[in-house]
């Protein structure tokens, strides 16, 4: 016999289930809120720019042949701006207690589509340090490539600074509170129709005409034995009063 489930019937097994849906929804909002606000480090964002050429020359400042060649380059220089050579010095300058590797990992260089302008962008829980490690990298690369690529005409045009109500760039915590409701509430209604699933007993009498597939000829009522005792009970006392009240 082919199975059919009906709107109905998913409605109501959602509606049996909603405390466990609503309990985990809310669960997985609050564990969401408390590691966004107390557990993850807040992470501030500092960017600088600058606008890297070729070696100056008499040609004309708008040379196609030249600024093709630069738009080449700029993935080059991007790897030089996160290269050891690049950022030993930017370490040794700042003092920072960090490896290589560690600061290559807060720095992110990417170029501006068909430009040659360069954004430089560091990340680290602390603004202040942000910016002046987007600002020294900025300045070390202006330095340094000249020796490295024959490039002296490289600008900086905006330096990076912390503004008076810096805000970090994650966690974010009305973000994750959403994605953790979502989430929750497909968890919570996945497990509803799993249990609904796994639960095989027999329940009302069109459960026995699914399962069995056999016709209900009748039912038993079900009765409160407790109550039935305590109407017996106010019955005889009721009966006895009458009693006394006739002799």
């Amino acid at each position: 016999m082919e199975e059919t489930i009906s709107l109905r019937e998913l409605m109501q097994t959602l509606r049996k289930r909603m405390s466990l849906i609503v309990l985990i929804t809310l669960a997985a909002v609050v564990i969401s809120g408390a590691v966004s606000f107390f557990v993850l480090t807040p992470i501030y964002q500092s960017s600088t720019q600058l606008l890297v050429n070729q070696a100056k020359s008499d040609q004309p400042i708008y040379n196609p042949a030249e600024i093709q060649t630069n738009l080449q380059l700029i993935n080059t220089y991007n790897v030089i701006m996160k290269s050891p050579a690049i950022l030993d010095k930017v370490i040794d300058d700042l003092g920072l207690d960090m490896s290589v590797g560690g600061l290559n990992g807060k720095i992110t260089v990417q170029s501006e589509k068909d430009s040659q302008v360069v954004n430089v962008t560091v990340q680290d829980p602390n603004p202040h340090k942000a910016a002046e490690i987007a600002n020294k990298v900025a300045e070390v690369f202006q330095e340094d490539i000249v020796k490295i690529m024959n490039v002296d005409n490289v600008s900086i045009l905006a330096k990076a600074e912390v503004g008076e109500n810096a805000s970090p760039v994650k966690p974010q915590p009305l973000l994750n509170i959403a994605i953790a409701f979502v989430v929750g509430l497909i968890a919570g209604v996945g497990l509803a129709f799993l249990l609904e699933y796994l639960d095989n007993t027999i329940k009302t009498e069109q459960d026995v005409e699914r399962i069995l597939e056999l016709p209900v000829l009748g039912s038993i009522a079900t009765f409160d034995e407790q109550k039935d005792n305590r109407k017996s009970r106010t019955n005889r006392k009721a009966s006895v009063r009458g009693e006394t009240v006739g002799s």
